[in-house]
């Protein structure tokens, strides 16, 4: 149920707690007097206090630990960095050659990928891909030299460790003069907690995966949706509020570590130019971020600079960062990171002085899918509720499962149970549940590169991958084909090849595809010079997305589904690219 305004907005002890701010989201610039000290959590260590650390240089020692952690009066296993959750933020200097040692004393391997840094691929991290994992009660020297900057982050990348807290911000201060210009800064980090182990949640999703969608249809609901509409939707066993895998009240939506009763306060002058470095740290979680009152300038994605945009809210999909500049009034302002299915959200406070409390908007009525979704057009532009990917034919007879719409490449068999009907390239519409919210909201069109990319060349070949899977028994893959299926026949590239990847999602879920090891330009309408560099892409459901890659970085790299449980449940591939003396 939304939080009503009174709930989260009156003074005294119903309203809204601004608790102790980690030191590393407190900014840097001008000095604003009486900085804020750490949270500590309970007494007797019974849980990981909020990241708090700022760890700089050239040499550094991360340690992995597992307890128990507890947010908002709910226990439940946490791994750590360093003793907290979200871990320390790393703060590094392009230039600069870096080595990070990492000690284990988990039960398990571990491991952390870098994401988003160029590194040789032995350190980037990915157990299995590119090395062993580290071991039990061993420790791990990454040694790579730092080759940009921009706004990162980093995670395990061993089993579902992710999802207990093993994650932390990463910033690489450039070594020249920084292009994006402010006089504060914050980063705020989103992400989730859960009471329930990893494993739970997927045993869960496998054995049922509607488990934990608590919005479902009723008899009383009131959804704007027509009597045939709920009735095509039924025969296909769905619900067209099927958005989220999981969702509150299973996950506490967190900023900075901290659930929105506690929420972090960002203090600036009035006047300033304030630049918030956006990560979603997130296992499952599509944000939708907003400051209401204040438009949001987008500078960079995923750590790259582009023309300034200004826009009234974005999507982020998991592992995506976004730099944003802002210049609030004199006040106190509410970043409402709601998650896409608006089953919850994350809080933080944007205040020119300390304790005022923001208006906080009652969450939004839960989005629907359409038939758009499912890779229909109708020429209605897709706002036509229905549609579902559980069934081969809908109500109206159309097949959802036509398997010669599919290449003789992709593997037809149980863990494909939909096929788009036709897929169209999305990349000029802002995410499930925006399109019509009535201001403002950032697409994947609008990105620029700032710097002119250094390779424009035109693609020697074209590439197409399609995303696949079974959503009722929770299975994942490319072409078909899960993970544990084509590790041995990885997607192979030639030293310095220019392809160019389409991607078709054939099913009704929005997946952040990220490339490990590079970035790659998103085909979205700019110039070659000016297509935006990333290393996630969202493929919007029943959709397609089309990236250009120079393969330019040697070695075997990951790419997958950034969303944990569909990773964790196949749709991972391994991409090999021959060094330069393998080049005819």
């Amino acid at each position: 149920m939304p939080l009503s305004r009174r709930q989260v907005l009156t003074t005294g002890s119903a309203g809204l707690l601004l608790a102790p701010l980690p030191a590393w989201a407190q900014g840097h610039g001008m000095a604003h007097g009486g900085g804020h000290g750490g949270h500590h959590g309970k007494p007797g260590g019974l849980s990981f206090p909020p990241g708090s650390g700022v760890l700089t240089g050239t040499e550094i020692d991360l340690t992995v630990s597992a307890g128990m952690h507890e947010v908002g009066g709910k226990r439940g296993f946490g791994v750590a960095v360093n003793g907290t959750i979200p871990g320390p933020l790393v703060r590094l200097k392009e230039g600069n050659e870096v080595t990070l040692r990492v000690r284990n004393t988990l039960a398990e391997d571990t491991s952390i990928h870098w994401h988003g840094l160029l590194v040789p691929f032995q350190f980037d991290g990915v157990p299995g891909v590119s090395f062993p994992g580290i071991k039990p009660g061993e420790t791990f020297t990454y040694k790579f030299p730092l080759r940009q900057s921009g706004t990162y982050w980093y995670h395990s990348h061993s089993g579902l460790q992710e999802q207990s807290g093993h994650y932390g911000p990463l910033i690489v201060d450039p070594a020249e003069p920084d292009l994006i210009v402010s006089d504060r800064e914050f980063v705020l980090l989103l992400s989730e907690f859960t009471a329930m182990h990893p494993h739970k949640i997927f045993e869960r999703l496998r054995t049922g995966e509607g488990y934990f969608n608590r919005q479902k249809t009723t008899w009383t609901d009131d959804y704007a949706m027509t009597g045939a509409e709920r009735r095509m939707w039924a025969q296909m066993r769905m619900p067209a509020t099927d958005i989220a895998d999981v969702s509150a009240p299973t996950y506490t939506y967190l900023a900075n570590g901290l659930p929105m009763q506690a929420a972090p306060e960002f203090l600036f002058r009035p006047g300033e130019r304030v630049r918030i470095r956006l990560i979603n740290g997130s296992a499952m979680t599509f944000f939708n971020v907003r400051i209401p009152g204040v438009e949001l300038t987008v500078v960079a994605a995923d750590g790259q600079a582009v023309k300034p945009v200004t826009v009234e809210e974005l999507q982020i999909a998991v592992a995506e960062t976004y730099d944003l500049i802002v210049e609030p009034a004199a006040s106190a302002h509410a970043i409402v990171c709601e998650s896409m299915d608006r089953s919850g959200m994350a809080l933080a406070v944007l205040s020119d002085r300390a304790g005022l409390r923001p208006a906080v908007p009652a969450l939004r009525k839960a989005p629907l899918l359409t038939m758009a979704d499912m890779g229909m057009n109708h020429g209605d532009g897709g706002h036509d509720h229905g549609g579902g990917g559980k069934s081969s034919t809908s109500m109206d007879g159309m097949p959802m499962r036509d398997i010669s719409l599919l290449p003789p490449d992709v593997k037809v068999g149980p863990g494909i149970d939909m096929v788009s009907m036709s897929p169209v390239d999305k990349t000029g519409e802002p995410g499930i549940g925006l399109n019509d919210v009535g201001h403002r909201v950032l697409t994947y069109r609008d990105l620029s590169a700032l710097i002119p990319n250094a390779d424009t060349r035109e693609p020697s070949r074209l590439l197409e991958l399609h995303l696949t899977g079974n959503m009722e028994r929770y299975m994942w893959s490319f072409d078909g084909r899960m993970f544990n299926a084509v590790s041995d026949v990885p997607i192979r590239f030639a030293w310095n090849e220019r392809v160019r990847v389409k991607l078709i999602n054939n099913t009704m879920m929005a997946h952040p595809i990220h490339l490990h090891g590079m970035f790659f330009e998103v085909v979205n309408g700019q110039t070659p010079a000016h297509q935006p560099r990333k290393n996630v892409l969202t493929v919007q459901p029943g959709a397609s997305a089309t990236f250009d890659l120079t393969a330019n970085e040697p070695g075997d790299w990951a790419f997958h589904c950034h969303l944990l449980y569909h990773m964790h449940g196949g749709m991972m591939q391994i991409v090999t690219v021959m060094g330069p003396e393998g080049a005819k």
